[in-house]
């Protein structure tokens, strides 16, 4: 996940769920984008007022209003997001729904475990069987001691007579504190099973799904949720075993209650259902509370995280944004800071009536045992046995209850991880049997389109162009023209919308894809710095050689781009860690990484190479150097060059000029230079920084080339 990513999701204001008892409006009015009652920036100075409000003071940054519109920009409401559509869910949920509920979190937590650990899992069931059993012996051994120790002769009579019930109960004690040890250690390993088994199969599918799938922001935004979710399967395991240890507890202490006098188990259960009531009413707060405020945590997760970042560092300081970035933060964990305060104080009045009125009920059930003693009806032994089967039971449904809430939310987030992976696994290409081309002597596109998810626009619109193997073809054209797009659908990362894609003659909507990538090497224009050694970010190019070739295999295609000048003086040679997080790390320059970049693609050795803004961070020597590599490679393969640098495209076989999403212009560099249009216009400008040009109006020069188009 990037640090930009937690800008782009938005989820309701709480104004969407006005009229809730349970949900606090504290967020102010947002309408069109802009808050109605627009107020600014809070200093540095922590105080605020006696009510938990933050006070208002002068505007961030010396100047700068606190206007959401203004700083962040227009963000539309999605109803459908990850994270907003269980607002309503959570906030009509009840002690009733949870229950109603149950049985299906407790399947899903059962197939789960039972997937993840089934040694484990039924080791976990049986222990908790026989532990609940011998709380249950250990409550009768109680009782069994009372009526020795209450019953009429002399002490040491008396207590003879217990010493066997007394021996059950210390026994069943140190069973019970020997199988809880058991039963911390299996969920110990239980735990970590679970997390890796989901998002080992998160990672699978977000590494296998199409490279598209990533170019739709609610995708990726399900994918944040899907990633929380994944955690969420744990947590929804731990709390059904809470669940079910407490369920044991509860039969165990109802058995007993239901031996002693029927009518105490009714009245134990009536007398925790307040505080069932109210843990749920303040979860739901809680949880309604922080939803409705998601998107002003992520502000303060971003703010914060620029303010730390290293790449940021300099630009801060260099702007003195700093006191803007600091004051913003600072307004954002003062309305926090006030929210939970409000909370707090709607789940301490939900607690006060929960627990009055479960302390009447309790009440009540002492009372009623009162009476079934004055009545004869229940012996004084057996009534204290009843006080700790009481206890226990109100702990164990108490506990259960909370689990019971906690594990509704659970299911709730991880639902949405196993809505990502449906989707995920629909979004991975298909894989026929049939594989591209090992060797294409010639690519051809054919009337291809595409348009990248809720754009509404086309970045490609009837494209056509044709590469051969022993040529070097470039795209050039402004930013934006379509040059990458059309790269990435050669390169079968993009399925177009419309037209076709042939190596040989053989259309690639008919092979696997993986067989297409893998005659590809490509070096894109945002390459990635992997947290590795030197070595290795070099073999990423094709990971298996490391293997079949030895460590060393890496070292040709480091020469071949000049790496090896960048390596040759890192302080462990190949081996020198490129992780700058870490101490032990070495950090690069930007033309440094390029060369690495470079030689991944050389290293991968494909028959198609795909140079997308190769030089854009190589002084002049290493450009230079680069190109001729990609001259020397195009003699036995196709090689696709973009780049805005047009002296180095002077000597490609073949340019295809891109407009717009459409081809404008083709031909040599002769021939587009013999004519009016983009190309000589872009040529001219460039060449002029160097050399003196006639003067000429690149727009009249360029007038018939649009005519024409």
């Amino acid at each position: 996940m990037t640090n930009s990513d937690f800008c782009g999701r938005d989820v309701p204001d709480a104004d969407l769920v006005e009229g809730d008892p349970d949900v606090i409006d504290t967020v102010p009015a947002q309408r069109n984008g802009a808050y109605s009652d627009s107020f600014t920036a809070a200093d540095s100075t922590p105080e605020t007022d006696n009510d938990g409000q933050a006070p208002q003071s002068a505007p961030a940054g010396g100047g700068v209003p606190h206007d959401p519109l203004l700083i962040y920009g227009q963000e539309n409401e999605d109803p459908t997001g990850a994270w907003s559509k269980h607002t309503k869910t959570m906030e009509r949920t009840g002690v009733r729904t949870m229950a109603r509920r149950l049985p299906g979190l407790l399947r899903l937590a059962w197939s789960l475990a039972w997937e993840a650990d089934r040694p484990g899992l039924i080791a976990l069931v049986t222990v908790r069987v026989v532990s609940g059993l011998v709380e249950a012996l250990g409550l009768l051994a109680v009782a069994g001691a009372l009526t020795g120790l209450l019953s009429e002769g002399p002490t040491p009579d008396r207590v003879r007579e217990a010493l066997p019930a007394l021996g059950l109960v210390v026994g069943a004690a140190v069973v019970r504190t020997g199988l809880s040890l058991v039963e911390g250690l299996l969920r110990s390993r239980f735990g970590p099973r679970i997390t890796r088994v989901c998002v080992v199969r998160l990672l699978d599918l977000a590494t296998r799904t199409s490279v598209m799938a990533f170019d739709d922001p609610r995708f990726v935004d399900d994918l944040d949720a899907a990633e929380r979710g994944a955690t969420g399967g744990r947590d929804l395991v731990d709390n059904a075993v809470d669940v079910f240890t407490c369920a044991v507890r509860m039969v165990a202490a109802g058995g007993v209650l239901s031996t002693l006098h029927p009518i105490l188990l009714p009245l134990l259960v009536i007398s925790t259902v307040p505080e069932g009531w109210a843990t749920a009413r303040s979860a739901r707060l809680a949880y309604t509370s922080w939803l409705s405020r998601i998107r002003q945590v992520r502000r303060q997760f971003m703010l914060r995280n620029y303010m730390t970042a290293r790449s940021c560092a300099a630009e801060i300081r260099s702007f003195g944004l700093g006191p803007f970035l600091r004051d913003e933060y600072t307004l954002l964990a003062r309305d926090f800071e006030a929210e939970q305060l409000r909370v707090g104080r709607g789940q301490a009045r939900y607690r006060l009536i929960g627990e009055s009125v479960s302390g009447l009920a309790l009440g009540a059930v002492y009372g009623t045992l009162v009476l079934l003693l004055d009545s004869g009806v229940m012996p004084l032994a057996a009534a204290g046995t009843a006080v700790l089967a009481i206890r226990t039971g109100r702990g164990a449904l108490s506990t259960a209850l909370n689990s019971l809430n906690d594990a509704y939310e659970n299911f709730l987030y991880f639902g949405e991880y196993r809505s990502w992976i449906d989707e995920a696994a629909r979004r991975v290409p298909p894989s026929p049997a049939a594989a591209a081309p090992a060797s294409p002597e010639a690519v051809r596109v054919d009337g291809v389109t595409y348009s990248y998810p809720h754009t509404g626009t086309a970045a490609l619109r009837g494209v056509s162009v044709e590469l051969r193997r022993g040529q070097v073809v470039a795209f050039v054209g402004a930013n934006g023209s379509g040059k990458s797009t059309l790269a990435k659908v050669l390169a079968g990362l993009y399925v177009p919308d419309s037209g076709t894609v042939r190596w040989d003659g053989v259309d690639l909507a008919g092979v696997d894809p993986d067989s297409v990538r893998d005659r590809v090497g490509l070096i894109p224009q945002a390459y990635t710095q992997w947290p590795m050694s030197a070595r290795l970010n070099i073999a990423v190019g094709r990971v298996g050689r490391l293997t079949t070739d030895g460590p060393d295999s890496v070292v040709p295609a480091a020469r071949a781009t000049g790496a090896d000048d960048v390596i040759d003086k890192l302080p462990h040679g190949y081996d020198t860690s490129l992780a700058r997080q870490y101490s032990s790390g070495h950090d690069l320059s930007g033309g440094q990484w390029q060369r690495i970049a470079c030689a991944r693609a050389v290293y991968r050795d494909a028959p198609f190479l795909i140079a997308d803004e190769p030089s854009a961070a190589l002084d002049a020597r290493a450009e230079q150097a680069l190109f001729n590599l990609v001259q020397e490679l195009g003699r036995d393969r196709i090689v696709l060059l973009i780049t805005h640098r047009l002296a180095s495209v002077r000597t490609a076989d073949r340019i295809y000029v891109l407009d717009d999403g459409l081809v404008a212009d083709q031909g040599t560099h002769a021939d587009l230079m013999s004519r009016p249009g983009i190309y000589r216009d872009l040529f001219t400008l460039q060449a002029r920084q160097f050399v003196d040009t006639p003067d000429e109006d690149p727009d009249s020069a360029s007038a018939p080339a649009r005519e024409r188009r």
